[in-house]
């Protein structure tokens, strides 16, 4: 428990810290975000905030976690290297980064408000979520469990939804492609994605802790109750080390924000989050817990199918809302910016609570 609280803090400091200096670097070199010149006239103001912030969360999170094992082996002398689960998650988080980190990097050394082409950027998104999928269902410990399973999963592996590997893999792929997406997507107000992601990943961190005292590797975890979960307590360590790493960058991209995450940080965040769900058996339940990220998504689905249905059978293409995403409609509905971010925040903790009070209530009547 004490590696868990030291690694969190470790990430939370350091990107207090590098945050700050992450901001001066940026705007001394030019390093500013493009705005679309057909988005809402309020975010113009906006042009030239450094980006690429991501970079320096998922730095203090990988630092965090490596600092937080070493802490354990020095304290304790019974500390264990990294685990496969958190390595994996760890190679996801920042292998989703840096194909948001090149999407950044076009954007700023070409000055426009688009970087990688569609078509690049979901085939970087693609071979890292593939090799991410294909290593996960490797490894296996002692006991036999390897990090993925073939099963789809809600709280634990679902025993009659066995896929093949090739389906698995897909199966993967879709959820990490539709979570970084996600967050992608909510990204586009000050501090909105930084602290939704922040209150799922605290959320995980507590199912991990659970899990590890429930394990069934260990004799407190017998029965039909125990989790088969590889690695609950290292991945307990990499999502606290998220959570505090997200709280520290919070204090400089909230509004008004000093950085932006950009793509480096958002699709480095959809991944962790489809990542952590993976590993510990949650992959339905991400989609309750991610909430926000799951109804921001399907604002932007119903837009565009209401406009090309209406477009095909009308003549004319109708909007469903006045702009998606959905945080942008209610903008021009007249809200406030941080009104906006305030109570989708709070959308997303209602989200999070009943994720917790589903896996809770499963483990109580299980």
């Amino acid at each position: 428990m004490i590696s868990i609280l030291f690694g969190g803090a470790v990430s939370m400091v350091l990107t207090l810290i590098g945050t700050r200096w992450a901001i001066k670097w940026l705007a001394s070199r030019g390093y500013g975000q493009e705005i679309r010149d057909d988005g809402l006239q309020s975010h113009q103001i906006k042009r030239g905030t450094p980006t690429m912030g991501g970079t320096v969360f998922i730095i203090a999170t990988i630092v965090g976690y490596f600092s937080a094992k070493l802490f354990a082996m020095l304290t304790t002398g019974a500390g264990s290297g990294p685990s496969a689960s958190a390595i994996l998650v760890l190679f996801l988080f920042a292998g989703m980064g840096a194909v948001g980190f090149l999407d950044d990097f076009i954007k700023i050394f070409r000055q426009r408000s688009l970087g990688l082409r569609s078509k690049a950027k979901l085939a970087g998104q693609t071979m890292v979520a593939v090799v991410f999928a294909v290593l996960a269902l490797q490894f296996p410990d002692d006991r036999g469990q390897r990090p993925a399973s073939p099963f789809i999963s809600f709280i634990r592996d679902i025993g009659w939804l066995e896929l093949p590997l090739i389906i698995v893999v897909i199966w993967i792929l879709l959820l990490i492609a539709g979570m970084s997406n996600g967050v992608n997507l909510v990204d586009g107000l000050d501090g909105l994605a930084t602290g939704a992601s922040m209150m799922v990943f605290g959320a995980y961190t507590l199912i991990c802790i659970w899990q590890f005292n429930q394990s069934c590797a260990t004799e407190r975890g017998v029965g039909a109750k125990c989790y088969e979960v590889r690695d609950p307590r290292d991945l307990a360590v990499v999502a606290a080390c998220l959570t505090g790493a997200l709280f520290g960058f919070l204090w400089w991209n909230a509004s008004p924000a000093k950085i932006f995450m950009g793509d480096t940080g958002s699709l480095s965040l959809g991944g962790a989050l489809a990542g952590m769900a993976v590993m510990t058996r949650t992959e339905l339940l991400v989609l309750v817990l991610g909430g926000l990220f799951v109804i921001v998504t399907a604002s932007v689905i119903l837009q565009v199918g209401y406009f090309k249905i209406t477009k095909r059978t009308a003549g004319v293409g109708k909007r469903l809302f006045r702009m998606a995403p959905l945080q942008h409609h209610f903008e021009m509905l007249g809200w406030e910016q941080v009104n906006v971010v305030i109570r989708f925040w709070i959308i997303q903790g209602l989200c999070v609570v009943i994720g917790l009070g589903i896996f809770y209530a499963e483990w109580v009547t299980g």
